[in-house]
């Protein structure tokens, strides 16, 4: 009976093709070739790639791909070649390429899930947290020698600021300043930060007013 390494041989030869002048085609190495028409299928690599070796071995040479692979199958005795391995070499040398294609789709799921949910919670940030919110000046316990207090501070773009109830205007980055009167003596100024969400954050700054 001659087998597809021989009939591969064959076709081959009577072709003028040369192991190199196949390679270059099919993209196989010379010595996988090689190993196929001798039938030396313990110094070929796992199953997976057997199968799609000889399928474009085939289909190259203008051979059946689908009754000359069924040929193979029952020639490649593979549990035999891998018995004779070492057990930590054969399980290394037959990684299932399914296995490994569904390790690089969990990982690439896992990186688009982190990248969905990062989205999501800078989108909705507001939702979730109070609204930013400094005030630069007055500083606390600081002594004022005028009833006109400049409050300057920072807050979300998008949020609205109260200072003692009144209303502060924002820059498109955020900034304030708001000019309030307060009496003489000790005054308490109260900033308030609020977002869309009615999350609120609140500041204050204790002061000494002396006319």
């Amino acid at each position: 009976m001659i087998h597809v390494g021989e009939k591969f041989h064959d076709k081959r030869i009577k072709k003028g093709y040369t192991l190199e002048e196949v390679s270059k085609a099919t993209k196989i190495r010379s010595s996988f070739l090689l190993s196929i028409e001798k039938g030396d299928h313990k110094n070929l690599p796992s199953s997976t790639y057997v199968y799609g070796f000889v399928r474009n071995y085939a289909r190259f040479l203008g051979l059946p791909e689908h009754e000359t692979l069924a040929i193979f199958k029952r020639e490649y005795d593979e549990e035999k070649f891998l018995k004779v391995l070492p057990e930590g070499l054969a399980k290394n040398d037959d990684f299932p390429l399914s296995k490994f294609k569904i390790t690089q789709t969990l990982k690439i799921f896992l990186l688009v899930f982190i990248v969905l949910l990062i989205y999501i919670i800078f989108q909705y940030r507001s939702a979730i947290f109070n609204p930013m919110l400094s005030v630069s000046t007055p500083a606390e316990n600081s002594v004022i020698s005028s009833q006109a207090v400049t409050v300057v501070g920072k807050t979300d773009p998008n949020a609205t600021v109260f200072v003692n109830s009144e209303l502060a205007i924002l820059d498109k980055d955020g900034n304030f300043k708001k000019t309030i009167n307060v009496f003489p003596g000790h005054s308490k100024i109260t900033i308030k930060s609020v977002n869309n969400f009615n999350k609120t954050t609140i500041l204050e700054r204790s002061i000494e007013v002396k006319i």
